[in-house]
């Protein structure tokens, strides 16, 4: 930036000095002097014109790869801690901070920084010609550029509504969404309408701050425009009064016109600092949010202290855990107990809104990990760009993914288990020393489910791993069982001493196996029943009885 700043400031002095030099040979060649008084001036225009396009290519190319730099690491940054912070935002809060809000930082450096500093540097230039070629127009020269430069910005970012059309902004972002991703549920209700009117009323609200913006914005350079004018009138006024000649008269009412013109885009970079002031403000406050998860950096235990998370009610409540490395640990219990929400927590992905977490890097497959519209293999090389085929070969085995071939278009061609199947082997493939599984064979047949559970539980080598499931078969597998109740831990312990003690475990242990002893007796009652019915193959036909 400050090489941007360097040669902003030198196209704008060319740009001057190409006026005054303009001026100067077109007021001089009036007076029919020899063609050899004249060249100094010719080759000046000629120099100042080339260095002012070349310098402001060299601005714009340095300015904007500097601000693009700058927002990409402010994105990064950004990124790192909404994911932290993730459960505290709506989608559309997401987006705005993360797309809006992080361009706010080359909207500074570009229209904001460059600006102020160029017009500081021509201003001083200029005045400091004016006190050179005549002492008397120095301070009308000042008086003009402070009513360009200070007085109107001031003005302009007084009337600014940049909070309103930011927050508008904000507020139709969200709509929008709510329109896209809950159509289905908005249906169901009956409350497309309702939400449809909503949108449109943000999208009205955040058009009539843009008019009323855009009306400031008008006067504000009408009034610049004037000022410029003005200006450069009372300089040529002192100038014929001191009496000087005409060369002098047009040397320094044009350089005072193309000094304001300089201080000009204040006026602008102030309303949009004033835009700008509300995005700003919401980086701020999401990076300098504290950070209630603590990340080690290496593999090590896990430490819960008091840990509690409220939704409308305790989804956690009051959770103390220690995992030692290289531990497993299944989390059971009835829906809504409050599992997934703990793994949030372990993953790092919701911040405990009391009590502490120290956690180690860890993979999490959740129940919204995302599919990408690519091919399979594509899927799984997000989580090791460098596996080979017979690493992303095992993963697919372990995962229980049996089809003949991994490289097909995801879209639409996904089945619930195989997408659940598909992300388990991408977070087993990442081979992390922490591995969170939130109910990874969820919308699997029991069979297949239990032997890919099995799977994962025996071929995981000493890693840690921590599973939220309702099977409870592959238990035996585990080091510890947590047993969640209303965010609370009720039971815990290894499966075989739990189902062998009354309590909730052994419920559920219990409910389980009646369950899958119905319904195998039904399908061995099927099996039987099935041979001695067929429907009929002609019309007419009667059916056996």
């Amino acid at each position: 930036m400050k090489r941007a700043v360097l040669f902003a400031v030198l196209a704008e002095l060319c740009a001057v000095g190409l006026t005054a030099a303009a001026a100067w040979l077109i007021t001089r060649a009036a007076q029919q002097p020899s063609i050899a008084a004249l060249g100094l001036a010719i080759v000046a225009v000629r120099g100042f014109a080339l260095c002012r396009g070349a310098f402001r290519y060299v601005e714009r190319l340095t300015g904007h790869d500097a601000a693009l730099r700058a927002t990409a690491a402010r994105r990064g940054t950004l990124f790192d801690a909404l994911v932290r912070q993730r459960a505290t935002y709506r989608d559309g809060d997401l987006l705005t901070r993360l797309v809006t809000d992080t361009e706010a930082v080359q909207d500074l450096l570009i229209r904001c920084l460059l600006p102020a500093a160029t017009a500081v540097a021509v201003s001083a230039a200029t005045i400091t010609v004016s006190v050179v070629l005549l002492p008397a127009t120095a301070p009308v020269l000042a008086a003009g550029l402070v009513l360009g430069g200070v007085l109107l910005p001031a003005v302009a970012a007084w009337t600014a509504r940049g909070s309103a059309v930011a927050e508008a902004r904000a507020r139709l972002a969200s709509a929008a969404l709510d329109l896209v991703d809950g159509a289905d549920d908005l249906a169901v209700f009956g409350a497309v309408d309702a939400a449809r009117d909503r949108a449109r009323g943000h999208a009205a609200d955040l058009a009539a701050a843009e008019r009323s913006v855009a009306l400031v914005s008008g006067l504000t350079a009408a009034a610049g425009v004037l000022v410029q004018g003005l200006t450069a009138a009372a300089v040529v006024l002192v100038t014929v009064r001191s009496g000087a000649d005409f060369v002098l008269v047009a040397v320094l009412g044009l350089t005072a016109a193309a000094a304001v013109d300089a201080v000009l885009p204040l006026v602008e970079a102030a309303r949009r600092l004033v835009d700008l002031r509300p995005a700003t403000a919401r980086t701020r406050a999401v990076l300098a949010a504290p950070d209630a998860v603590t990340t080690a950096t290496r593999p090590g235990p896990i430490s819960l202290r008091g840990v509690r998370v409220v939704y409308d009610r305790p989804a956690v409540d009051g959770v103390d855990l220690d995992i030692a490395e290289g531990r497993s640990v299944a989390v059971v219990g009835a829906s809504g107990a409050g599992k997934s929400t703990l793994l949030h927590v372990l993953a790092g992905l919701t911040a405990p809104h009391e009590g502490t977490a120290a956690l180690p890097p860890s993979r999490a497959l959740t129940q919204d990990a995302h599919v990408f519209r690519t091919s399979i293999r594509a899927n799984l090389t997000l989580a090791r760009p460098d596996a080979t085929d017979t690493q992303i070969a095992e993963a697919l085995r372990l995962a229980g993914w049996h089809e003949p071939s991994w490289d097909i278009d995801s879209d639409g061609q996904l089945s619930g288990g195989q997408r659940q199947r598909l992300l388990l082997a991408r977070a087993l493939l990442a081979d992390p020393p922490v591995l969170l599984l939130d109910e990874p064979v969820e919308g699997l047949e029991t069979d297949l489910a239990d032997a890919v559970l099995s799977g994962v539980l025996a071929a995981r080598a000493g890693r840690t791993t921590i599973v939220v499931t309702h099977r409870l078969a592959p238990l035996h597998l585990v080091d510890e069982v947590l047993v969640l109740d209303e965010g609370r831990v009720v039971d815990r312990g290894p499966h075989r001493v739990l189902v062998d003690r009354p309590g909730p475990y052994r419920d559920l242990w219990l409910s389980e196996v009646l369950s899958e002893g119905q319904c195998r007796a039904v399908h061995e009652r099927g099996r039987q029943v099935a041979p001695h019915h067929r429907t009929p193959l002609h019309d007419g036909e009667p059916a056996p009885q």
